[in-house]
């Protein structure tokens, strides 16, 4: 999805009322809409039994879609409450509007316009459940000052007991570079308006922006198209759906992709088991996994809807290059191959992995140790006839390239771009905000997911979903696209549901059919 500058946002809404016709207040209680609706999933999905809903409110435009959005929150039966960082005569035009509209459904509402009044607050804060913060949108200027201050520190105070939704982007968040102007609040949800905001997938803003969800104005689509592409993109579902046509009634599993996964080793069973079992789950029609004779048990009992086939194993008890002729000649079987989850980094390892960039002409994914034994040889990925899409956490993609992680995290677009282009790969760069990159394309930035995520095993499911929408024949980048979206909103729901701490990559693995319906209604 495109993104854009607090300036092209505001033309966008300029013309939006002024040749279509849409009045502001209309946008405005459009987008008052679109927040009820993103905090009613979010209540729907933690399993909040009558929850309390907390709106704080800015006196400007951001703060009339805090009120738009109470309103509607309260007309469908929610405990609401609005406080307003400012005195109620200093709100004006559509915001004004709608602030008499709510107070007429029977919010419950205070004005809070000094920063004392602020301080004075958290010494006695009302129970709440879900916290929306309508302070300041991209219509403000500089850090926050006066009551904003008051109200920003208010919401991070009481976030640790309370869910947080930003309208737009985090109050105190620069729209545009993504970073701090002074206090800012820490949401763990941003219901941005139209399109999403350059700064919200800048590194500056990982802290401050959480899930991001794109509230559908109505902005005409000849307004949209005249925004110029950028470097960078936000994966959004909208975009993915095209990716998943409807499937045929008269299919059969040959049509869904035949993939091989190759990996585990004696002692690292997991990795290929959880690799395969999220392949099963994100709608691969065959799976087969070639993993050491001797944890064949394991894997079988762990995947049972997968063909699990033995290979010779070094005394170690990982893959044995000897068994590569046989299997070379059965690549062409396969609409899809990954390397690498528990593959180990011997140099036997080494060896297998080489044998595949030579010979494989599908889909190629390389994973955790197929990376990581190919430390300072990135060269040889340019050689390779297949398609090839590497999936580097910072430390992997650092050896790899042979850069410090420190400069690779600083500018993580740029070095996974740059990456793409010397090795003719697609590259998806983990962590905090992904980076899916490819030659020729913009840097797509996933913000799906969530820190309960760094656990082990977690990487593992990415890639078995990765293999499997490329089996079923999604192209390289939006396979990339689709793959970091799904895992990270699988881990979203888990936490919602559960916690972070307590999210394992099992539980990603048993979310994984339900948020395909984020992208396909089937």
């Amino acid at each position: 999805m495109k993104l854009v500058s607090a300036e092209q946002m505001r033309e966008l809404d300029r013309r939006t009322i002024e040749e279509f016709e849409i009045s502001g207040e209309i946008l405005m209680d459009r987008a008052g809409f679109g927040v009820s609706d993103a905090v009613q999933r979010l209540i729907d999905a933690t399993g909040l039994y009558h929850p309390v809903v907390h709106l704080i409110a800015g006196r400007g435009n951001n703060g009339g879609d805090a009120f738009a959005a109470a309103r509607f929150l309260k007309e469908d039966g929610y405990l609401v409450e609005v406080w307003l960082a400012a005195a109620a005569n200093e709100v004006k035009g559509d915001a004004l509007k709608h602030l008499s509209r709510m107070k007429q459904a029977g919010v419950t509402f205070r004005e809070l316009p000094t920063k004392n009044d602020w301080e004075d607050a958290q010494a006695f804060p009302p129970h709440c459940d879900i916290l929306v913060d309508g302070v300041l949108g991209t219509g403000s200027s500089g850090p926050a000052r006066g009551p904003a201050v008051g109200a920003i520190q208010y919401i991070n105070a009481r976030s640790q007991n309370a869910l947080v939704v930003a309208i737009d982007l985090p109050s105190g968040l620069d729209a545009d570079t993504g970073e701090a102007r002074g206090e800012v609040v820490r949401a763990d949800l941003t219901a941005t308006m139209a399109l999403p905001k350059k700064g919200l997938v800048q590194p500056a803003a990982r802290e401050y922006v959480g899930t991001v969800e794109v509230v559908d104005l109505g902005i005409p689509d000849e307004l949209v198209s005249t925004i110029e592409p950028g470097s960078q993109e936000l994966i959004y579902a909208t975009d993915l759906r095209p990716c998943f046509p409807r499937r045929r009634r008269n299919s059969h599993k040959g049509d869904y992709g035949r993939v091989l996964i190759i990996g585990g080793a004696r002692g690292y069973a997991g990795a290929v088991a959880m690799a395969s079992q999220a392949a099963v789950s994100s709608g691969a029609g065959l799976v087969t996994v070639l993993t050491p004779e001797s944890i064949v048990p394991i894997v079988a009992g762990a995947s049972l809807e997968s063909m699990v086939m033995g290979g010779k194993e070094t005394r170690s008890g990982s893959l044995a290059p000897e068994l590569w002729p046989e299997w070379k000649a059965r690549l062409e079987d396969f609409d899809a191959v990954l390397i690498g989850p528990g593959l180990t980094r011997e140099e036997s390892s080494l060896t297998l992995v080489q044998n595949v960039l030579q010979a494989c002409t599908r889909p190629l994914v390389l994973d955790a140790d197929a990376i990581s034994v190919l430390a300072g040889r990135a060269e040889q990925l340019k050689e390779v006839k297949a398609p090839v899409l590497i999936t580097p956490h910072p430390g992997e993609f650092a050896a790899l390239f042979a850069r410090p992680v420190d400069e690779v995290q600083k500018d993580r677009s740029r070095a996974a771009c740059d990456a793409a282009v010397k090795t003719g790969c697609t590259v998806i760069l983990k962590g905090a905000g992904t980076v899916v990159a490819q030659a020729g394309k913009p840097a797509a930035i996933n913000l799906t997911g969530n820190p309960g995520m760094a656990t082990g095993g977690s990487g593992d499911v990415l890639a078995g979903v990765l293999v499997a929408l490329l089996g079923q024949g999604l192209a390289p980048y939006d396979a990339a696209r689709a793959a970091v979206y799904l895992h990270g909103r699988a881990g979203d729901m888990v936490a919602l549901r559960r916690s972070q701490a307590g999210l394992t990559a099992g539980d990603l693995i048993r979310e994984l059919p339900y948020v395909f319906r984020d992208v396909t209604l089937r």
